[in-house]
């Protein structure tokens, strides 16, 4: 029953965004393509960081820093003329992959508040650098005036293929931390966060695991930046702030760590509550913060634990 139930949850779920441009284009809110597709580049975000939080027990509060990066990436070459998004994306990827290392070559050797604190610590120096730039805006951040181009192969200016590009790279990047907390590789990470002295005794090495899962969390969430840049046509430091960070985090929490629909459920359940309250209110985090506080307390598996089969999807 599970695994039936796991199926058809995930082809409601494909089938409703697959179907969303067209009735909102239908009934004329285009505005609710925009925000899914938000919602999508943040759960790719957030299924990133599910990698090395929920299957590898490491609670970074600086993943922001990829999203940054993959951003700039993307809108220092468009500075510059460089407008190929192969050569915007791979940039984006390749250079969070190395900052990842970087940070967790030193991050890694630690544990609990220390490993906190690191990263932490890495991320707010980033942010200050971007605030340094003055040729890219410094805080004023820098608007990026043309989309990442492949030509012909799709053209992201248009809302609804750029919203489908998204939903696909969205749905394999959840499937790639599925797979790879299924596999092997997972497998020893899930055990150095059960109990990392009898992995070590057993012959596996937790650091040279939870590196290379640093390493490619850091790359996926370099590509979430690398989309987020295209999607707002706008870069700014606070891109890497760790209240950026924290927000991740919380989507993980809130879906259901180490669930494979949790980074999912968590991206659209509080960019939605935002949206809507912003709409309501102009206090609206006033409000958001007592409702994110309950649904923690009422809901501690996440929103994947109350769905049938989405817990072990």
């Amino acid at each position: 029953m599970p695994g039936r139930a796991r199926i058809l949850l995930w082809s409601a779920v494909i089938a409703l965004l697959i179907l969303l441009p067209p009735v909102a284009e239908a009934l004329k809110q285009t505005f609710y393509i925009d925000l899914l597709r938000r919602v999508m580049i943040f759960a790719i975000a957030a299924a990133s960081l599910n990698l090395i939080l929920g299957y590898g027990g490491m609670i970074s509060f600086g993943h922001a820093a990829y999203l940054g990066i993959g951003a700039y990436a993307v809108g220092i070459l468009a500075f510059h003329g460089v407008d190929s998004g192969w050569m915007q994306w791979g940039t984006a990827i390749a250079a969070s992959a190395v900052v990842a290392a970087v940070i967790g070559a030193v991050s890694i050797r630690t544990s609990g508040i220390y490993f906190i604190m690191i990263t932490l610590a890495f991320t707010q120096m980033l942010y200050y650098l971007g605030m340094s730039l003055e040729v890219y805006g410094r805080d004023d951040g820098m608007r990026i005036k043309t989309h990442s181009q492949f030509w012909g192969l799709i053209d992201l200016a248009d809302p609804v293929s750029f919203y489908y590009l998204v939903l696909a790279l969205m749905l394999a990047s959840l499937y790639l931390v599925h797979r790879l907390a299924n596999s092997r590789f997972g497998m020893v990470l899930r055990a150095a966060k059960s109990n990392e002295a009898r992995s070590r005794a057993i012959g596996f090495s937790p650091y040279l695991y939870r590196l290379a899962a640093f390493v490619i969390a850091g790359a996926l969430c370099g590509l979430a930046g690398a989309l987020l840049a295209n999607h707002t046509a706008y870069i700014s430091p606070d891109f890497m702030h760790w209240t950026r960070s924290g927000e991740i985090m919380f989507m993980v929490i809130l879906g259901g760590i180490a669930t494979t629909a949790g980074p999912l459920f968590g991206a659209f359940t509080l960019l939605v509550l935002e949206t809507l309250l912003a709409g309501w209110t102009e206090h609206w985090q006033v409000y958001l913060g007592p409702l994110l506080i309950l649904s923690v307390i009422f809901f501690r598996r996440g929103l994947a634990g109350i769905l049938p089969g989405a817990r072990d999807a």
